[in-house]
């Protein structure tokens, strides 16, 4: 059996070799949590071992993010240092990678003024925008990973004291990321192409609707003909593969920004910005969203619903079987970046390029001639359930079944 020390050992190589998939001579930027050092300190030794030319980090720490929101002047949230913007933008165009090593607090920010922590991330997300297109046209190499916190363990697992629950929490990451494997690139290599599979399939059907019916959801989502199903497995220009996101259960496309009509539920607390929202609903009018509701966090769903114009719109469509691995967990992660891939999902604001035929090189009034959506923000809530039924409907008009009780039903 393997120890912690060689599981985190493969959990970093897995970061760096699928992730990023850092390429000799290349630079790398780590976002990450201080108290996540000890992980990080093995990335980056995994890092230089496959020929990195530099590692930049960027620190942060949960109680400076808490201190800062309720002392710093209120000049200080509305501009954005304009050295890390230059930073950030340099070294994307450059071809650096980006990896983000996350150590969520899902009730860090409990208590916060809603409104201001919605003004610093609009000013953050407004200064680095051109950053944030890169990553989300594909034009860099980038993941999301994550270590566990001790108030997140606890969040997870109530029950368990603060070391056991990080070691309970360690052994599930490490088992929803397929780092418990002998061979965690190898297996990930096989459940790339199981994704692939079904994105493919979705391709060739080109459905131009989905109807989503469950308890508190009967939505349906049009789509552009030139829309395009894809996953977490992606490619830079180069030729370069990296996978955004570990762990990753999803297929994706983007909506028809004005073809999104109904109301719809999540079944999942969303974490943003610290602050949890549950049990949100919207209802939508040719695609912009009308209403909204939550049972908790209403003042930050009303927020991130308010960032901009394009905020009042979807960006995403993603399906997810209620049998994927952290589905059948039966746990509750009240992260997104594991919630998502237990649930068929949306997400507010932004579009991918990449879910388009040639997006990656159309400008923003093409990007929108096609209804692909613009915003400052991309936030996903979790929907599925082993409730969900999805449906498509062809061009010819013809209902296939696409999920059933939230299963493929192809």
């Amino acid at each position: 059996m393997s120890t912690l020390k060689q599981k985190l050992e493969k959990y970093a190589e897995l970061a760096v070799k699928n992730g990023v998939n850092v390429q000799k001579g290349q630079d790398l930027v780590i976002t990450a949590p201080i108290a996540a050092a000890d992980f990080v300190r093995m990335v980056v030794k995994k890092a230089y071992q496959a020929g990195a030319k530099h590692v930049h980090f960027r620190w942060t720490d949960d109680e400076l993010t808490v201190t800062r929101l309720m002392y710093a002047s209120e000049e200080t949230f509305q501009e954005y240092p304009e050295s890390e913007v230059k930073a950030y933008e340099t070294l994307a165009k450059n071809g650096a990678a980006f990896l983000d090593i996350r150590s969520p607090n899902p009730d860090l920010l409990t208590g916060i003024d809603a409104e201001k922590v919605a003004r610093d991330n609009k000013v953050t997300r407004s200064a680095l925008r051109d950053y944030f297109d890169y990553r989300m046209s594909d034009r860099v190499s980038w993941s999301i990973v994550t270590v566990p916190s001790e108030t997140w363990a606890k969040k997870v697992f109530p029950e368990l004291d603060g070391d056991d629950a990080v070691n309970k929490l360690w052994d599930t990451i490490f088992q929803m990321t397929r780092a418990d494997k002998d061979d965690p690139v190898e297996a990930w290599d096989i459940h790339k192409q199981q994704l692939n599979e079904k994105a493919g399939f979705l391709n060739d059907k080109k459905y131009k609707k989905l109807h989503y019916k469950a308890p508190g959801t009967d939505l349906t989502i049009e789509f552009d003909p030139s829309h395009i199903w894809a996953t977490a497995a992606a490619s830079h220009p180069d030729g370069t593969d990296f996978i955004k996101n570990i762990p990753t259960e999803e297929v994706y496309t983007l909506p028809l920004k004005t073809g999104v009509n109904g109301t719809v539920t999540s079944t999942k607390p969303l974490n943003y910005s610290g602050t949890l929202i549950e049990e949100l609903s919207l209802t939508f009018e040719n695609g912009r969203i009308v209403d909204c509701s939550a049972k908790s966090g209403y003042d930050t769903l009303k927020q991130l619903v308010e960032t901009d114009e394009g905020s009042h719109y979807l960006g995403e469509v993603a399906l997810v079987p209620n049998n994927s691995p952290i589905s059948q967990s039966g746990l509750i992660f009240f992260n997104t970046l594991y919630d998502e891939n237990a649930s068929c999902h949306l997400a507010i604001g932004k579009a991918y390029p990449t879910c388009l035929e040639g997006g990656t090189n159309m400008n923003q009034e093409e990007l929108e001639q096609h209804g692909a959506n613009n915003s400052l923000v991309h936030v996903d809530f979790m929907i599925g359930s082993g409730e969900l039924d999805v449906d498509g409907e062809t061009e010819n008009g013809d209902i296939e079944a696409i999920l059933r009780k939230g299963l493929w039903a192809f």
